[in-house]
């Protein structure tokens, strides 16, 4: 295995459990963070979150139908300020947000060179934060889906879709969803969502090989650029982070508490 984060993780801690911080919250240059949390939340704890969103979020979170969809997204982005807050030492109400050509969401300037990215799936939150280098995480709860042939077909590049393929029967959902999230955390932490065609980089999806970019058509050097790593925040999840550079280990948090799970 080369050297990365699936080798530091295995490495320096063997199996990487989520554990609860001690608080102040505490981020080392070489460290990245993950957080999962849960989206469904009591009403008063709704409330909370609630008042230290901006007049920006508070009209997103009007745009959703449903109750429950309204209140995971009040409690996502409650949450997002709440870990944010902690880090830098603020109140969560007064952080500010600018966001990139494809909405991916950025600390003002004058709140550091602290990156951070969140992910969520029904009632499964994940929040990713690092200093000074460019993060992202994607998060799918695996799903029986009636079209992901088509969708690989569609989507994936020829060798992911043969790799697919060569999956045992009862494996290639697992191994289609493996493969959806890394290239979602790929694109996601390039800041160009779905502006990259899917089909022009290729990534690790069988069980027995490392977590990697394999190839990037979009440009040949970010297969050195950004390490991929897989997490696995509860059963019946899959998630993928991207992490730019080398140099950094990985911790994985839960807010405020979660059933025990493992990420690798």
């Amino acid at each position: 295995m080369e050297p990365g984060v699936g080798y530091l993780c295995r490495i320096m801690t063997g199996r990487h459990t989520w554990q609860t911080p001690l608080l102040p919250l505490s981020l080392p240059s070489d460290t990245v963070h993950v957080w999962r949390a849960a989206l469904d939340q009591p009403v008063a704890r709704i409330r909370e979150f609630a008042v230290t969103l901006d007049a920006q979020e508070h009209r997103l979170a009007e745009t959703f139908c449903f109750d429950r969809h309204y209140e995971r997204f009040i409690v996502g982005r409650g949450l997002l300020r709440t870990i944010l807050a902690g880090y830098l030492g603020v109140p969560a109400g007064r952080l500010r947000f600018r966001y990139g050509p494809q909405g991916k969401p950025r600390l003002a300037e004058d709140f550091g060179p602290l990156r951070f990215n969140l992910a969520h799936s029904e009632g499964l939150a994940l929040f990713a934060v690092a200093w000074n280098r460019e993060i992202s995480v994607d998060l799918e709860r695996v799903r029986l889906l009636d079209d992901a042939d088509q969708i690989a077909t569609s989507l994936f590049s020829p060798h992911e879709i043969a790799t697919l393929r060569a999956q045992p029967a009862e494996q290639r959902l697992a191994a289609f969803f493996r493969c959806w999230t890394r290239k979602e955390a790929y694109i996601k932490a390039r800041g160009e969502g779905i502006s990259i065609p899917l089909d022009q980089f290729d990534v690790s999806l069988s069980p027995d090989e490392p977590v990697r970019i394999l190839q990037s058509r979009v440009d040949p050097r970010d297969t050195e650029r950004w390490l991929l790593a897989a997490l696995y925040p509860a059963p019946g999840y899959t998630a993928a982070l991207a992490v730019e550079g080398h140099d950094w280990r990985l911790a994985c948090w839960q807010w405020p508490s979660y059933p025990s799970a493992v990420c690798t």
